[in-house]
């Protein structure tokens, strides 16, 4: 089958990198059919610079600027909208492509009409390209039975409990972004692309790298490779917002899969209210850090900690050990 496919790229004080970016793009082996690129509010030269290659580029690029700034989550939404391709693939402005990107893709949904979302591990290199020695996968210690998982029926389940899918290595179907839009204001648009292509249909993973993942310190939305004092550090920081805002995500989730009847809502449906019940006991745990003690426990025996959250057992430390 021939798809036709749009790049949806987004843009925000990128001029450092854009150029190679925008280069890997237009050497893929199978070349997208148009690059929709959303600048955010630069101010650095970033639209001169892509001005300047879609002159000379051999297919249309569209640039949208000049607009309301919306933030990463909005700006892909605003970018994916303007696409018309059957395909979109995402791309931020500051890694490289692998040349074979778009065709290994698209052979995923060639052949396989149920998969709506693809993604892939990534290479991660520092500001200058060099080879930081581990991948995305590893990065995310994203395992091979969620690997396994995620591209079964069962995905829904391992995408309740964290994110695996990046979305600077993601390919999607039309379908799939028309039913997940407008994106939730506290979701970052790869996740809830993700999880609602398990309520729609399948996830593919591609194991090996799909793109350089530049790690520069500015990155809008970037990933390092935790260490042991940085997992450390997680279950002793401040509470702050984190637990309120997992309360109001779930509560997005739930809300839409009620609103939009999804072809796998009612099978998962038990399971998004279970989570949305495990994170407001959290949420309201009090500040006194004895006092929490009952409920964690409690809920701990449930099995809910390893059914719903992140990091299981490493969340229930987390809601005994956290400062308010």
């Amino acid at each position: 089958m021939t798809f036709t496919v749009s790049v949806a790229l987004c843009t925000y004080n990128g001029a450092r990198f854009i150029g190679e970016q925008l280069s890997s793009i237009l050497a893929q082996s199978r070349l997208p059919d148009e690059i929709v690129v959303s600048d955010d509010g630069s101010r650095d030269g970033t639209i001169a610079i892509v001005e300047r290659m879609a002159g000379t580029a051999p297919l249309p690029v569209r640039v949208l600027s000049g607009l309301e700034p919306l933030g990463v989550t909005r700006n892909f939404e605003r970018a994916i909208r303007a696409t018309s391709g059957e395909i979109i693939v995402l791309s931020d402005q500051d890694d490289i492509w692998k040349a074979d990107r778009v065709e290994r893709c698209l052979r995923l949904f060639d052949q396989q009409d149920d998969v709506d979302f693809v993604f892939g591990d990534a290479q991660m290199v520092d500001a200058a390209g060099a080879d930081l020695g581990y991948t995305l996968f590893e990065a995310l210690e994203f395992r091979p039975d969620e690997r396994r998982d995620v591209q079964c029926p069962s995905a829904f389940d391992t995408l309740l409990r964290r994110n695996v899918a990046t979305g600077a290595t993601a390919a999607f179907r039309r379908r799939l972004a028309d039913a997940a839009m407008p994106f939730p204001a506290d979701w970052v648009h790869d996740e809830w692309l993700a999880i609602i292509a398990s309520l729609t249909g399948r996830l593919a993973v591609i194991d090996e790298p799909l793109i350089d993942y530049r790690q520069h310190g500015a990155n809008q939305i970037g990933m390092r490779k935790p260490g042991f004092a940085q997992k450390v550090s997680r279950v002793l920081e401040p509470r702050g917002d984190r637990n309120r805002a997992l309360v109001r995500r779930t509560e997005a989730l739930v809300e839409r899969m009620l609103e939009a009847d999804f072809p796998a809502e009612h099978e998962h449906l038990e399971a998004a209210e279970g989570k949305l019940r495990i994170e407001r006991v959290r949420a309201a745990l009090p500040k006194n850090r004895l006092l929490r003690l009952p409920t964690v426990l409690r809920e701990a025996k449930t099995g809910d900690y390893e059914r719903y959250t992140s990091q299981g057992r490493a969340e229930v430390l987390r809601d005994l050990l956290q400062p308010a």
